[in-house]
């Protein structure tokens, strides 16, 4: 950078990444890719080398995060899962349905699973009561498509502990989630609490 840059507020030089030996996910290890416009969604499979399940995804999804629980699926090696929502109406099973099973009947969230390679194709909230019930969860890493909205913060970050990682980990995974622009939170991010907040004053009548 030239003095005159210096003296008149030139644009500093990009600063070098601290944290990148830290690894989250491979969809985000490398950087965020902004999803692209006009974007309508595509199709998911599952990892078996035949016959695998795929599922057609009609729209583009929303509230796309990394997420620390020990419930969501994740490839081997990664820290965090990355999971997004889209509509129930907008997920279709288009082949091999007859592989799938619910992973744990007593879960909020109904993981749809492959039998041959435990893969999560979706996951669906069948209780109407719920905040999120008309949602389905679904893991767009899945799709040979490009386009999908990214990565927009990390959820329950604290319960990655609980899978095995070790707790003096904790202050470098957070840098490097903040390095990528994913704000790290232990629970969900604040739209979606406030969107479960305002579900629950309507059903109780502190709100109209």
């Amino acid at each position: 950078m030239g003095i005159l840059d210096k003296l008149f507020g030139g644009d500093e030089p990009p600063s070098t990444p601290q944290f990148s030996h830290v690894k989250i996910h491979p969809q985000v290890d490398g950087g965020i890719t902004p999803a692209r416009p006009g974007f309508a969604g595509g199709t998911l499979s599952c990892q078996c080398s035949s016959d695998p399940v795929v599922v057609r995804i009609g729209a583009q999804t929303a509230h796309n995060h990394v997420c620390g629980c020990t419930k969501c699926w994740k490839p081997a090696g990664a820290v965090f899962s990355q999971i997004a929502v889209v509509a129930r109406d907008q997920v279709e099973v288009l082949e091999n349905a007859d592989k799938l099973e619910v992973v744990d009947a007593s879960a909020a969230i109904q993981r749809h699973a492959c039998k041959g390679c435990g893969v999560h194709m979706y996951g669906r909230i069948e209780n109407t009561g719920h905040p999120f019930h008309g949602l389905d969860f679904v893991h767009t890493e899945l799709s040979s498509d490009d386009g999908w909205a990214p990565a927009e913060f990390a959820a329950f970050v604290s319960s990655i502990i609980e899978s095995g990682v070790d707790p003096s980990r904790m202050d470098d995974i957070r840098s490097r989630l903040r390095e990528l622009g994913l704000e790290p939170y232990d629970c969900l991010s604040p739209p979606l609490m406030d969107a479960i907040a305002t579900h629950v004053a309507k059903q109780s009548g502190a709100l109209a």
